[in-house]
């Protein structure tokens, strides 16, 4: 993805959020955890008057336009809070730290922050994650990864929100079934990044392609390729009938370009950190337009949900001029859900880091309008097998459309099952 050209707009909202953690000491496992105001235990990231909470964002990396849309999304989240009078009589502040999608840049930057903070309501990356998940766990931190691997499943502070990869890419090769024409014996190619994001997709599609009497037609490629001529023309000489493509927007851009460039038209569909808005702006706008479709635990935002909506309205007033896309929706979403754990905790007087994640866990039926009800109970499960199936659309909020609602599918469950232990 190319960077955006607000990024002078988006340093200044970084230093403007990213608040010098003072007086913390030893490791962040070492909870302490104390009674404070109104009898509410409280821990790290917690004083009388303020929860501060984390955010490992990417800002200069490939996901730069969707870190600032949830970096500033969970601010008007946090602004709203404190307007309100805060959660348990205290304010809400963020600690901001870009990792430009440098997992090394991401250790350091949680190594120096959660000392200070109760929780994380945003991660960028599957590797990201990958690196930190175990001190995470062991740290007690509730973390909510913008990242759907399921590799992330399985530790009780680390809360996959939505579904996982694979779960979606079993929803892609369903509607490409259903709706696109592929039948028993085609091929599907899957275009994919190396590391957890990409494997985890790959086995959904693997599955479902299976179930179908269909065969996967693999393309392994890195977060650095941006031109992807090759595999396309290595997928069109293998006679696929659909493309499937679990990368960043830049190499769904170039895929779908390149293979409209060579007339070879056939459907595309993306995970959902593989579109971003901002590529209907770019030479490849004609052939996602035609050929695109997108897989996502979360509604477009040009939805008529009625949450969605007023969050919508409530960006455009805080940030006027900026563009709604799914980071927008996917970073209030989680922030939101945060928020909500963070008043359960204090009603059941425990701020305390564990205390958040019993709080957290203990919910099972969420559903804030912002998208499917999802449950929370399980760790080792994903929060909801429903996927949306959106596109690409010019003249659309965020630049996208609804085309089919959120539905779980028989297999994904079957899958799952087959999957355990």
């Amino acid at each position: 993805m190319k960077q955006h050209t607000g990024r002078a707009a988006t340093v200044a909202l970084v230093a403007a959020l990213t608040l010098v953690a003072a007086g913390c000491s030893g490791k962040s496992g070492d909870t302490d955890d104390t009674e404070g105001k109104g009898g509410v235990k409280t821990g790290p990231g917690v004083s009388a008057d303020t929860i501060t909470l984390g955010a490992l964002t990417d800002l200069s990396g490939p996901y730069a336009t969707l870190g600032k849309s949830i970096v500033q999304a969970q601010q008007m989240w946090a602004d709203k809070v404190n307007k309100g009078g805060g959660i348990c009589g205290r304010k809400i502040k963020i600690i901001v730290k870009d990792h430009g999608y440098d997992v090394q840049k991401a250790g350091a930057a949680y190594t120096e922050i959660s000392p200070s903070v109760l929780a994380f309501p945003q991660v960028i990356g599957s590797p990201v994650m990958a690196a930190i998940l175990d001190d995470v766990e062991s740290d007690k931190i509730l973390t909510f990864p913008q990242a759907w691997a399921a590799s992330l499943l399985g530790k009780r502070s680390v809360q996959v929100l939505g579904t996982t990869y694979d779960v979606d890419m079993i929803s892609a090769v369903e509607y490409l079934t259903r709706k696109k024409g592929l039948k028993k014996g085609d091929r599907i190619g899957h275009v994919y990044f190396e590391g957890d994001y990409g494997t985890n997709a790959l086995a959904g599609s693997r599955y479902a392609a299976k179930q179908g009497g269909m065969t996967i037609v693999e393309q392994k490629i890195k977060a650095t390729d941006t031109d992807l001529s090759a595999q396309v023309s290595a997928l069109r000489a293998a006679k696929v009938k659909a493309m499937l493509i679990s990368a960043g927007p830049t190499q769904t851009a170039s895929l779908t370009g390149v293979a409209a460039a060579q007339k070879f038209t056939v459907p595309v569909v993306s995970s959902a950190p593989g579109y971003a808005p901002q590529l209907l702006a770019t030479p490849a706008a004609k052939a996602l337009l035609g050929m695109l479709s997108i897989v996502s635990a979360a509604p477009a935002v040009s939805t008529d949900l009625p949450a969605v909506k007023k969050m919508a309205a409530s960006y455009k007033k805080a940030y006027p001029g900026q563009l709604i896309d799914a980071g927008v929706l996917s970073g209030y979403n989680s922030a939101e859900l945060m928020g909500r754990d963070l008043k359960a905790a204090c009603d059941a007087k425990d701020l305390s880091r564990a205390g958040l994640v019993k709080a957290h866990r203990s919910q099972s039926a969420v559903d804030n309008g912002l998208g499917t009800p999802q449950d929370f109970s399980d760790a080792s499960a994903p929060a909801t097998l429903a996927s949306y199936i959106i596109k690409p659309d010019k003249k659309a909020l965020g630049g996208v459309v609804g085309v089919e609602d959120a539905h779980e599918l028989p297999a994904a469950q079957e899958y799952l099952n087959t999957a355990k232990p």
